[in-house]
């Protein structure tokens, strides 16, 4: 048994569907992550350089209302952990503490900080430090923040945007399975249909409540039944049709088996022998026929493509046979060939010929004429035989292209099938088949024109 490589659709979708979500969440996320960094970072350092501001005015004004004395100690009383807090010092022009809180009591700045915003370290952490001076430049502020306060808010925006990332993507998850699980069981339910299905059963698959992506593949699937159905319907016809008409042809030849074995002398033998020659003949045309017939099926696929000819060329290689089989059956024959180019498939096309000219020929009474002419009319290549026969009656013209039928009244031998093997080989050239009176306005012309090459 052959292993095929297979793979799964839904997998492959909800796969690539949670790739594509995670894949933009995971960007979106990072993106806002990135720009709350940076407005985090900005209100930081307009909050740390307004309150730089505000404590050197309150040192000014202090030491305005009061003489120098000693570093003044600001103490941190009632904070959990006052070093994770401000640290700022007041320096006059000569370096000296004037003011100073206690988480800044070991901590050491360079004295060539620069003045603003800019980064330290302290204690091996990290600290955003400002420094700012008075206008006449006697005194300097110098405030660091330490960076715990930012990774704390920062750390917190992340855990809430992954927490949030998590659910979004689950319930992403679920509502993608729920869809794709949805368009699938109206899939499996169509697998099931045609799954259940008997040979004989070749319906069309239902295609209500089906995606219209999905209609494409279903109505492959239901025109595949038509044709089957019709090669199943067509077998069975011709199995029935063929079965019908071989039974005559079969039947004269076991009753002239039958009667020759009782032939009481030769003369009479030859007879039942040459009776029993035509039923032979007969069942052996029939036969060929039917294979014709069956091998120009268009279910059959099996035509050549046609090519461009002169269809006066291939009619005149016909002439001198036709022309013999005609005298002996006591018949004249007139051709007209004319330029005639079209497309042409030479094999079936020769089959066609064959066939009106035996149509011609075999109703048509001695003495009688048979006319074959081609040529070019408005715009279109036509091939058309004419002779004096019987003739077809107008409401029967149609009928005569079915399998097996035969008017009512013909004794002549014959299988029923010529004028349907016509049809067929000028179907598949697109050609179309005109039936009208024959010469002296009696008997039956045929034509068939062709479309231009």
């Amino acid at each position: 048994m052959n292993h095929v490589n297979s793979w799964s659709l839904r997998r492959t979708l909800l796969a690539v569907l949670l790739g594509l979500t995670v894949l933009l969440w995971g960007s979106s996320a990072a993106i806002v992550y990135v720009e709350a960094q940076q407005e985090s970072a900005e209100l930081f350092d307009q909050s740390l350089v307004e309150t730089g501001h505000l404590l050197l005015s309150l040192v000014e004004n202090d030491l305005r209302s009061r003489s120098r004395q000693a570093t003044i100690d600001l103490p941190l009383r009632g904070y959990p952990n006052p070093h994770h807090y401000l640290r700022f010092k007041v320096r006059d022009a000569q370096q000296n503490v004037l003011y100073r809180n206690d988480g800044a009591l070991t901590t050491s700045i360079s004295h060539s900080a620069p003045d603003g915003l800019s980064w330290t370290t302290i204690d091996g952490q990290q600290w955003r430090l400002f420094v700012l001076w008075d206008a006449p430049r006697q005194l300097q502020l110098l405030v660091a923040e330490p960076t715990s306060h930012r990774d704390d808010i920062s750390s917190r925006f992340f855990y809430k945007i992954a927490v949030l990332g998590a659910l979004l993507v689950a319930l992403a998850t679920i509502v993608i399975w729920w869809s794709i699980n949805r368009v699938f069981r109206v899939l499996r339910h169509s697998a099931s249909e045609v799954a259940a299905r008997t040979p004989n059963d070749l319906g069309d698959v239902s295609l209500h409540g089906v995606p219209s992506e999905v209609h494409p593949l279903l109505l492959a699937i239901n025109r595949l039944f038509g044709r089957v159905r019709h090669t199943m319907e067509y077998e069975q016809r011709f199995t029935a049709d063929a079965a019908h008409e071989l039974r005559t042809p079969l039947a004269a030849i076991k009753t002239n088996l039958q009667v020759l074995q009782r032939a009481r002398s030769p003369l009479e033998r030859d007879e039942f022998i040459a009776g029993l020659g035509l039923s032979v003949e007969r069942a052996s045309r029939l036969v060929d026929q039917l294979l014709t017939l069956a091998r120009l099926d268009p279910q059959a696929g099996a035509s050549a493509a046609p090519q461009k000819m002169d269809l006066a060329g291939l009619l005149a290689e016909q002439v001198a046979p036709w022309q013999e089989q005609c005298a002996q059956r006591g018949l004249a024959l007139t051709v007209d060939l004319r330029a005639a180019p079209c497309l042409l498939e030479p094999d079936s096309m020769r089959m066609l010929l064959r066939n009106l000219l035996d149509n011609a020929m075999r109703y048509t009474p001695a003495p009688g004429r048979i006319d074959v002419s081609c040529g070019q009319q408005d715009g279109l290549t036509f091939l058309r035989v004419r002779d004096t026969g019987p003739g077809i009656p107008e409401a029967m013209r149609e009928r005569v292209f079915e399998r097996f039928f035969r008017l009512a009244g013909a004794h002549l031998p014959g299988s029923g099938l010529g004028l349907s093997i016509v049809r067929r080989i000028a179907d598949s050239h697109q050609a179309q088949i005109t039936l009208d009176a024959g010469l002296d306005e009696k008997g039956l012309a045929v034509t068939v024109s062709f479309p231009p090459a």
